[in-house]
């Protein structure tokens, strides 16, 4: 009877296990889901008042003035604009640095523009459907003092969820002490909850959203 009852017990523990992780998955979908239409809903007055917001966030951030190697996304799919952060940058003489998908590994390498490639648009189209730099090669992101990210969403642990496709996590795993990481996003991509962490998920030391500034303490 015993036998059959700890054989019972380990069912009973698997298959709840498995609906836990199967509703947790859900749940995580239909976050996602919520969080893309609403990011895609902003019209472009928003956008516009958003991204004023945040440069001001960003430019009485700490470890923004102090950077001088500043890696910076492309904005695509409704993410807080750059467009003027990158002026930003060249305007105090930082240096811009921008993500491009290396195939062979399917983690981001940076490379290096200059203000007239950047005002001359010398960017090709990816797939997914990003604008990366025209270049056969960049840097590994350790040679970068503060990177800049883009996200669906944060919470108050700093733990950061993306678009899914884990080129943000492979890319940071291999430099847990640098560069610094800094979330930018919407106000409503703050959660004031727990969001699940896995193992790969690399944390934030920071995020910045249109209405405030927050910081995280990251244990590498």
């Amino acid at each position: 009877i015993l036998f059959i009852l700890n054989d019972y017990f380990f069912v009973y523990t698997t298959c709840y296990q498995s609906l836990v992780h199967f509703f947790m998955t859900i749940q995580t979908a239909n976050l996602r889901q919520s969080l893309r239409k609403q990011r895609k809903g902003l019209n472009q007055f928003q956008q516009r008042i958003f991204e004023r917001a945040s440069l001001q966030k960003i430019y009485q951030y700490p470890h923004f003035k102090s950077a001088q190697k500043i890696g910076i996304y492309l904005d695509a799919f409704g993410e807080i604009r750059t467009q003027k952060l990158i002026e930003l940058c060249f305007t105090l003489h930082k240096s811009v640095y921008l993500p491009m998908i290396c195939n062979m590994n399917q983690r981001l390498v940076w490379v290096k523009i200059s203000k007239q490639l950047y005002r001359n648009n010398r960017f090709s189209k990816h797939s997914l459907g990003m604008l990366e730099p025209m270049a056969s090669r960049g840097l590994h992101v350790s040679h970068l003092d503060l990177l800049i990210m883009p996200l669906l969403a944060c919470d108050r642990y700093g733990t950061r969820m993306g678009m899914g496709g884990g080129f943000y996590d492979r890319t940071l795993a291999s430099s847990p002490h640098k560069p610094y990481r800094l979330g930018l996003g919407h106000n409503f991509q703050y959660l004031d909850q727990h969001l699940k962490r896995h193992v790969w998920d690399q944390a934030l030391d920071g995020f910045i959203c249109p209405a405030k500034s927050y910081f995280f303490k990251r244990s590498p």
